[in-house]
């Protein structure tokens, strides 16, 4: 079953440079704010008094929220389409909510309260809010590639260039964060609230600024309608979950989401609790980690993909992880300079994982251009959840008796989250790679993506 997609030579015809740097432009308000989201989140509600058990219930509460509101808004667009709109509206949702949830506590405020409950549901309500604004954007940017173009080489480029982008971001959030932790004291409370209340606030900024040219260079995708100008047969759920490459590429997205994000939350506890390295640390590793990745992002784009080499490259970064991993567990503070040269190879296995993992996604759907929404969506819902749940549960042994978490769990929660967690989803990865089977597309890429 497939949808059948007419020949035409305006979107099979290789998309320019400007077009694809364009679309790359429209994620990135979602990359800087997600960037600051897993990896300070957990720091900042600690730092301003939340328990470790109350900080990841906010942090679950949104990423419940963002799994269930990627199902939803990817079947609306799939019924209904018009992509830029639920981009603008969820991007518009992301630069309220953001700011209230590291700009401190504004209804404690209002309402006078110093309670701790009032407090982590305050937080838990606009990280809920931020993070539905968030899949709207997300869903809508990502199912939009497979309808501007049919040609496959341009597809892989839009989302590559998207990718370049997200580590573009990345890199604008540590960079303002160097600064920010550099110049701000941070040894009081109200301190602490101004540090992070400056980096969402620049961090929204800089992504508002790039939203605002995408919404202005990019039209409306017209691939969803046929030469009648009407909306193509959608494609039901029930196809999908037939498809056993379907769960294989499920549960390779789940598991690369939750080595890149279970390891940058726990990265900057990492350093500063673990190594003893100075605060600086806490931006310029995570910095490191994305430059890397960038670069061997933009080098991924001249190959010319199959199935079978997205499969190699993503065995290849697994295989990375788990030796970062275990570098990670045994590192001791006199050795902390060693996690500047594990941040190269985290970069490395970062990228080749990501884009890999992306591609898969990408391979799954073809032409099915009226299912492409529900496919992004259900896989980012299967990867929320699974890291909220994750971080939840980590987090929760935070709170046991320091003689209990000898016996337990001799290495700190830190060390299993950053090192042990990424290193047993990278395991399972080359597992379930080793069992798919990709079928060669009619149309191979062999043509450089940057050309």
């Amino acid at each position: 079953m497939g949808t059948v997609v007419e020949a035409d030579d305006t979107f099979t015809k290789p998309l320019g440079r400007w077009p694809v740097f364009y679309y790359g432009m429209g994620h990135m308000l979602n990359d800087i704010t997600a960037a600051c989201w897993f990896t300070y989140l957990l720091l900042f509600l600690s730092d301003i008094g939340l328990s470790p058990r109350n900080a990841a219930i906010v942090m679950l509460s949104g990423q419940v929220a963002d799994g269930f509101a990627t199902v939803f808004v990817g079947e609306l667009i799939d019924r209904f389409g018009h992509f830029k709109i639920w981009h603008g509206a969820g991007s518009i949702l992301v630069a309220i909510s953001f700011s209230s949830v590291f700009g401190g506590c504004l209804p404690c405020t209002v309402f006078t309260s110093n309670s701790i409950i009032f407090e982590t549901v305050s937080y838990s309500v606009f990280a809920a809010i931020f993070n539905v604004g968030w899949a709207a954007t997300q869903v809508s940017h990502m199912s939009m590639v497979s309808c501007i173009t049919l040609n496959s080489t341009s597809r892989v480029a839009l989302g590559s260039c998207r990718n370049a982008f997200s580590m573009v971001a990345n890199l604008s959030l540590y960079a303002v964060a160097l600064v920010v932790f550099s110049v701000v004291n941070g040894k009081t409370y109200a301190n602490v609230e101004n540090q992070y209340r400056w980096l969402a606030y620049v961090s929204i900024f800089i992504g508002c600024c790039f939203v605002g040219i995408f919404h202005l260079a990019i039209k409306e995708p017209r691939l969803k309608l046929d030469i009648h100008g009407k909306a193509r047969a959608r494609i039901s759920w029930a196809y999908w979950f037939k498809s056993v490459l379907y769960y294989q590429v499920a549960l390779i997205y789940v598991l690369t989401r939750l080595i890149l994000n279970i390891s940058q939350a726990y990265l900057a506890f990492y350093v500063i609790n673990d190594l003893n390295m100075v605060p600086s640390t806490k931006a310029l590793v995570p910095a490191m980690i994305y430059i890397c990745s960038f670069i061997v992002s933009i080098a991924l784009q001249e190959i010319a993909w199959t199935g079978k080499l997205l499969k190699v490259y993503y065995c290849v970064g697994c295989i990375i992880w788990i030796f970062c991993g275990a570098a990670i567990l045994l590192l001791t503070k006199d050795m902390s300079y060693v996690m500047y040269i594990a941040s190269v190879f985290i970069g490395i296995a970062n990228a080749l994982m990501l884009v890999t993992g992306v591609g898969m996604q990408n391979f799954l759907i073809g032409e099915n251009l009226n299912g492409c929404a529900f496919v992004v969506g259900s896989l980012s819902f299967l990867d929320k959840m699974s890291c909220g749940i994750a971080l939840y549960v980590l987090q929760s042994y935070q709170n046991v008796s320091p003689q209990l978490k000898l016996v337990l769990f001799p290495p700190s929660i830190t060390r299993l989250g950053l090192g042990l967690v990424p290193a047993i989803c990278a395991l399972l990865g080359v597992v379930v790679t080793c069992t798919m089977d990709f079928h060669n597309p009619s149309n191979p890429l062999t043509a450089p993506l940057l050309v």
